[in-house]
């Protein structure tokens, strides 16, 4: 594999390659100097993972140590080995002694590592720290790391950087054998490691020999074989905090990264099983943390399981208040989340707050709670009427009381259903609704119940034909029709959800499907589609409420019952009814028990957010947001996978496609979209025809999921785009004009009248179904706009009628009446498609800009008032939020913010305090702008990890509140304070925050060590002070009320702390003195500028602005700016 000559990193930066992970001969022979005899290329071709390079700071010093890609753990909670020492050197090859190739390499405690590139992912080798023997130096600024049969020679810039290497080596390994002697390691094969969950064998695909892979802890380490292993020399290894496994055949399972794809092979599917079991602990591990777990067992009766004394148990039933074990907690999932709510002490980490550990530690020794505990268990009701119409409720008695452990422990059983003592009578659910008696019996064809998706085909050999009766709310199965006692049963009250897969899905022809709140999945077969239909509607008669009865009208594909918000109530989940039939998806709300159909395809977003464990579908209409809760995981993914189906593509015609609000195909919108801003100016477009390969991958991934897809400049081609357009619409199986119709069309082209004509295209116009009526207008006003720009694209009426004629009416090229339609449909665009004045001005307005734009941009170079196009999102950073708009030099934060509402239709209601925000991931804080803040010179300085997003500031009318309240204009108390690890200054340790002094007045912020202080340690000038909400956490702050401050000097240089407060509104106070005094007291506008302003109109008519190169900063490179107002000249005209 050649390779290509590249510079050194300190004259131009390094950019992200596709590499192997063992690559130009030192993929076997590895730095053995020739040792080995194997075949130096057979690890080539294997791509590395890497970083998108515009999302990527330049090539660092080798004296920083610059954070590593693979040592970014996700949200910030995993803890990462610290850096010692990372930077370029010239590493010497078994090749040659005189060959030397650059190398990235990273020294943290445990392992020296080098890259091809600071941008990879994955190292090309790593050698344990516990395993080198010594360092020596061998002159011209070399040196080299010696192990016990393996040596490695390296070559630094300086003799200066050389000794600094050799010192951080010499000082990690004393440390590191001063941890192995304190450790039982050494008693293992290899000196300074931990001992392995699971090592062996396996195939990666796209390596000639087996390696060997080792399970330690949270990692996956590979290495060349066992020899090396025992060396502690390997390859790299993975950090499963960011990776994820599936099983893909018999003996394969992919190991899923950020960076890359691990596609591995075992010898056997048991061998399989165990080592995905291996990686999912390591995930488990990964993301877990034991610190809920060692504060809930510092009580002593916490630390054995409540119901068979496991010692350590690291689960808990939240609403019970105990802690089990593992093994119990697959009992207590088993009785359902209405009577026991359990939850993982060591990852589920957001459901621990510091009241519910406080009530957990406290449910074994404060006599009050426990007497509350055992009258719930008693059948008190959680919700009954106290007595006290000012508390009306226990929750309210106690939050009235200050009883912070009995509050949590209500709420978390608030619908807990109490099991009653009569066992005879069904659990009443939460909605108190009778269910109506059904009764039906016969026999079933039944499996096994499952806990997971079934994702594959269920034999007809796996199906136990069993008796079924259904009576009593009560679904039973028996042995055979003579049997007495049931094998199982179904209480139709614990029934959440109904599936009707399509026929011949297993291995009888009809199925469906019952989901229970236990987590578990029952299927049952029948050959006869009449009673399979007759016991789907009996089944779901017996479950749903009479509130939602109206469901069953219809045949669905599913139905049940799930956790929702929608309009104005966000603040708490409430419980509807659903059905999906076909593209339609129903729903029955308590507020409202008429039907409010959803129709899927027209959606304007569906999206998943929230992590695994807490997931919500996200439903987006025009004028309503419905977000769908995953309370019960196996049925909400079954739910998740059928509304995703349902709202793709369901056929090749135009109505079976994703449609927009104009009921034109989201494929034809996407296209049309990007060839107007893209492509009006590109010569022969339409004409030329773009590589048949990416054209089909492109109408594939389109007709798959239209709405997912977004086109850019620089990752498709016009030519591929207009020829995808051009091949779907030729596909269409009716064709655009309809096969009953399209005759009567190529014989309108014969008029000769050109008034009677455009009258007959007129009236088959109105008889197009709506979805291609609506297409056809949109095609044709594009070609029109197409036309327009003809000296450029050399695309006249005539050349377009040539192009399309065929397409359209899908004819071989022979009929020139077709050709004619289209032409005629272009010349009299606006009388047959009736398009007044004002929709033709803004149409020539939209395109003429964009045009003048694209003209701008490749220009030489320079840039009129300094205006470029940004991304703005709107809540919160998604695709679908996301508005491209142009920013003047003199447009302020408030005028930003009032344009985004503007464009998204977002009303401004009393007490909405809607602000732009910069947000910076990296530091996992966010700045609210100041309204009269220029928004130019704050994009000029934000990082690739930075973005701007407008949403509404929850606490500016606390703030507001606070500052009409108080005395004077200063703030002065105790926060707890750490400096940036990089920064020199006060001489405190890195380790942690310490207590500090403040006083915070119109000119200054001060530093004091203690309140009794007369001489600040440090003063910074308050002007010059950046305060982002947020400290990133890494940094492990003391509390969650925390923001970092920045600081730049005269000099440029930054600064940066991080400050913490004890209570939110001890933070909210301090941010608003902030503001107050940084901006001369004002804080928020008195009256919003909305009528005043005068911020260009940016959207031109109904197309978006979009980014004209792939990347943020690419596009503020290439793009020269409009002028103060792009339409003006037109204006003139």
């Amino acid at each position: 594999m050649t390779k290509k000559e590249e510079p050194p990193p300190s004259r131009v930066p390094r950019a992200v390659r596709v590499a192997s992970l063992l690559s130009e001969g030192e993929e076997l022979s590895g730095d053995d100097q020739g040792d080995e005899e194997e075949d130096d290329h057979a690890y080539e071709g294997i791509p590395n993972g890497g970083w998108h390079s515009s999302s990527l700071s330049l090539s660092l010093p080798s004296t920083i140590a610059a954070p590593h890609p693979m040592d970014w753990p996700p949200g910030g909670s995993t803890p990462v080995t610290p850096v010692i020492k990372a930077g370029w050197l010239d590493k010497n090859p078994p090749q040659g002694s005189y060959i030397y190739q650059k190398r990235w390499v990273r020294l943290d405690a445990d392992h020296l590592r080098y890259f091809d590139s600071n941008k990879d992912a994955y190292s090309k080798r790593f050698i344990s720290v516990a395993c080198i023997s010594r360092v020596a130096a061998i002159g011209d600024q070399k040196f080299e790391v010696i192990t016990n049969n393996r040596t490695f020679a390296f070559r630094a810039e300086s003799d200066v950087e050389r000794k600094e290497w050799m010192q951080a080596l010499q000082e990690a390994m004393a440390e590191q054998r001063a941890r192995a002697r304190l450790s039982s390691a050494y008693l293992l094969g290899v000196p300074g490691s931990e001992q392995p969950d699971r090592a062996g064998s396996l195939e990666l695909r796209g390596f000639k020999n087996k390696l060997y892979v080792a399970v330690v802890g949270d990692k996956v380490q590979l290495y060349k074989n066992l020899e090396e292993y025992h060396l502690g020399i390997g390859i790299t290894f993975i950090d499963m905090s960011v990776g994820n496994v599936k099983e893909v055949d018999r003996r394969s399972f992919d190991l899923t990264t950020p960076y890359r794809i691990f596609s591995f092979s075992a010898d056997s599917e048991l061998e399989k099983e165990q080592w995905l079991e291996a990686m999912q602990g390591a995930i488990a591990e990964a993301l877990s943390t034991s610190e809920v777990a060692e504060r809930i067992w510092a009580a002593a009766p916490n630390r054995f399981c409540a119901d068979c004394g496991a010692p350590q148990p690291d689960w808990a039933s939240i609403n019970l208040c105990v802690v089990i074990c593992k093994r119990c907690a697959g009992e207590h999932r088993g009785l359902g989340a209405g009577v026991s709510k359990v939850r993982s002490l060591k990852m589920d980490r957001k459901v621990w707050t510091e009241t519910l550990i406080e009530a957990l530690c406290a449910a074994v020794t404060t006599t009050d709670l426990a007497e509350t505990q055992a009258l719930l268990g008693c059948g008190a009701g959680i919700n009954c009427f106290s007595g006290d119409p000012e508390a009306p409720t226990p929750l309210a008695l106690a939050e009235q009381a200050g009883q912070t452990l009995q509050m949590e422990f209500l709420r978390n059983n608030r619908t807990t259903e109490v099991p009653r003592l009569d066992s005879m009578k069904p659990l009443e659910k939460h909605y108190s609704v009778v269910l109506p008696t059904v009764s039906h019996s016969g026999f079933l064809y039944k499996t096994a119940s499952a806990s997971k998706l079934l994702q594959e085909r269920r034999a007809r050999e796996e199906f136990s034909r069993r008796w079924c009766v259904l009576g009593d709310g009560v679904l039973s199965y028996f042995e055979n029709e003579r049997a007495v006692t049931p094998n199982g049963e179904i209480r139709a009250s614990e029934i959440v959800c109904l599936a009707v897969p399509p026929p011949d899905t297993h291995g009888f022809e009809h199925t469906f499907e019952v989901y229970t709140e236990g987590e578990r999945l029952y299927l049952f077969g029948l050959e006869s589609a009449e009673q399979a239909h007759e016991w789907v509607k009996c089944i779901a008669k017996a479950f749903v409420p009479p509130l939602a009865e109206d469901l069953l009208a219809r045949d669905f594909e599913r139905l049940g019952r799930l956790p929702y918000k929608a309009g104005l109530s966000l603040q708490r989940a409430q419980e509807g009814w659903f059905s999906l039939s076909g593209s339609e998806l129903r729903a029955v709300f308590p507020e409202g028990p008429c039907e409010e159909p959803l129709q899927l395809r027209k959606l304007q977003e569906l999206s998943i957010q929230g992590d695994s464990e807490n997931q919500v579908l996200v439903l987006v209409e025009r004028r309503r947001t419905l977000y769908i809760q995953g309370e019960r995981r196996l049925d909400f993914m079954g739910w998740l996978g059928a509304i995703q189906k349902a709202a793709a593509s369901m056929g090749d015609t135009l109505s079976e496609q994703q449609l927009g609000d104009s009921d034109i195909p989201v494929i034809v919108y996407r296209c049309v979209d990007y060839i107007t801003q893209c492509g009006l100016t590109s010569e022969g477009i339409y004409r030329k025809c773009g590589q048949t390969s990416k054209t089909q991958r492109l109408l594939e991934s389109l007709r798959q999921d239209a709405r997912s897809v977004h086109l850019k400049e620089g990752e498709q081609h016009v030519d591929d785009v207009s020829s995808a357009l051009k091949r779907f619409l030729r596909d269409l199986p009716d064709g655009l004009f309809t096969r009953a119709q399209r005759l009567a069309w190529l014989e309108a082209s014969e008029i000769e009248d050109e008034e009677e004509k455009v009258s007959r295209y007129r009236e088959l116009l109105v008889r197009l179904p709506p979805v291609n009526r609506a297409t056809v207008k949109a095609l044709i006003s594009h070609l029109y706009c197409v036309q327009c720009f003809s000296d450029t694209n050399q695309m006249n009426v005539h050349n377009l009628a040539i192009v399309f004629g065929p397409t359209l009416f899908q004819t071989d090229g022979q009929d020139y009446k077709a050709g004619r339609v289209v032409e005629d449909l272009i010349n009299h665009y606006v009388v047959v498609f009736s398009v007044d004045e004002e929709e033709l001005r803004k149409q020539r307005e939209e395109i003429t800009a964009i045009v003048k734009m694209r003209v701008a941009g490749t220009a030489s170079g320079t840039q009129h008032a300094g205006d470029f196009i940004c991304t703005v999102y709107l809540e919160e950073k998604k695709a679908e939020t996301e508005q491209h708009i142009k920013i003047p030099a003199s447009m302020t934060a408030e005028e930003l913010t009032l344009e985004i509402l503007d464009r998204r239709n977002v009303g401004i209601r009393e007490k909405d305090y809607w602000t732009c925000f910069e947000v910076n991931e990296r530091e996992e804080a966010e700045r609210p702008l100041h309204f009269a803040e220029k928004v130019l010179p704050i994009l000029h300085g934000l990082g690739t990890d930075s973005h701007l997003v407008v949403k509404k500031h929850q606490a500016m009318e606390a703030m507001l509140l606070y500052l009409a309240s108080r005395v004077g204009d200063t703030k002065h108390g105790m926060m707890k304070f750490r400096e940036d690890r990089s920064l020199l200054g006060l001489g405190l340790p890195s380790g942690g925050f310490h207590d500090r002094y403040f006083i915070l007045n119109s000119s200054c912020l001060r530093l004091y060590k203690e309140v009794r202080s007369h001489r600040p340690e440090k003063e910074w000038p308050v002007k010059s002070l950046k305060v982002y909400l947020g400290v990133k956490k890494k940094l492990r702050p003391p509390t969650c009320w925390g923001f970092t401050v920045v600081h730049e000097t005269e000099k440029h240089e930054k600064q940066q702390w991080y400050l913490c407060c004890d209570t939110q509104m001890e933070l909210r106070e301090w941010f608003a003195t902030f503001l107050f005094v940084q901006h001369d007291g004002l804080v928020w506008p008195s009256e919003p500028s909305r009528v005043s302003r005068a911020v260009p109109e940016v959207r031109l008519g109904s197309v978006s602005l979009i980014p004209l190169r792939g990347s943020e900063n690419e596009m503020r490179r290439s793009v020269a700016a409009f002028t103060a107002d792009p339409l003006s000249l037109l204006r003139n005209v």
